[in-house]
């Protein structure tokens, strides 16, 4: 079977997006792992899948590179609207289904603009214990559940670019705490004029990726907790390609979230299965 794809990039977060609305994709977890291999596939944090769906004008299905299905991905919701978009499956606003939940995308010129599921369970500067040492941690799920700490609460003297993420990552990602599904962990250090720099180790992925979108949404989340940030908030992820998550407040707590931010095709192809 010959299969079409896209190769996708949303602020460095890479996916293989297929139109799979004929259903006939099947064995999508070793799909995923062949396909996001970088050494023997085309190379990604991910596979997004566009099926049908009766709730909205798609449904986005997300495996992540080890095959593990995925939940929300929010930079792979702004690329499959943009996928959905550049293939006339839908227009500039769309109403995607994700999770048992509707998402509302907008394409605005080189930008898609993703509203987000208000975030649950917020908890901040709670003592997680690593090895000998305990770190200040933070947790919010915003689709996906998220771990942020301030690289000052990692180690004093130390800059973000510095932070060994991979190390650090990996240990609270697996943290009994969290088990048994774990967690993704972001690392976040504020830049000048409020500019957010964020680095993020992705669970399923197990290694850390160029950005995150539900991570960049925790972690503005967090820091407008924190360090007292007013939306919208500039987040800079490891690609340097900027975005943006702005949310409002309410008696309910925070809402009305979205995810800003550039989508594009890095290049098509085809593989046979």
């Amino acid at each position: 079977m010959k299969i079409e794809f896209a190769k996708m990039s949303g602020a460095g977060n890479d996916f293989v997006v297929i139109d799979n609305r004929s259903g006939k994709i099947r064995n999508v977890k070793s799909l995923a792992r062949r396909l996001c291999d970088r050494r023997w596939g085309v190379g990604a944090d991910g596979l997004l899948l566009l099926e049908k769906s009766n709730k909205g004008d798609y449904r986005m299905m997300y495996y992540n590179a080890d095959g593990s299905y995925g939940g929300m991905c929010g930079n792979g919701g702004r690329c499959i609207a943009y996928f959905a978009f550049r293939n006339e499956i839908a227009g500039t606003v769309q109403r995607f289904e994700a999770l048992n939940h509707i998402y509302i995308a907008r394409i605005k010129r080189n930008d898609v603009v993703l509203e987000m599921k208000n975030p649950r369970n917020l908890r901040t500067a709670f003592m997680l214990p690593i090895g000998k040492k305990r770190l200040k941690a933070n947790y919010v799920d915003t689709g996906s559940p998220h771990v942020v700490i301030l690289v000052s609460d990692v180690a004093r003297n130390v800059s973000i670019e510095e932070l060994d993420v991979v190390q650090f990552g990996r240990q609270v990602r697996h943290h009994d705490m969290f088990a048994p599904k774990g967690t993704n962990v972001n690392f976040v250090e504020l830049g000048e004029n409020n500019l957010l720099k964020i680095r993020t180790y992705e669970r399923g992925v197990e290694n850390e990726t160029l950005a995150c979108g539900t991570g960049s949404v925790a972690s503005a989340i967090v820091a407008s907790e924190l360090l007292k940030l007013n939306p919208p908030i500039r987040i800079e992820p490891r690609s340097k390609s900027l975005l943006s998550v702005d949310f409002a407040r309410s008696d309910r707590g925070i809402c009305d979230v979205t995810l800003t931010g550039g989508a594009e095709v890095v290049f098509t192809g085809s593989i046979v299965l």
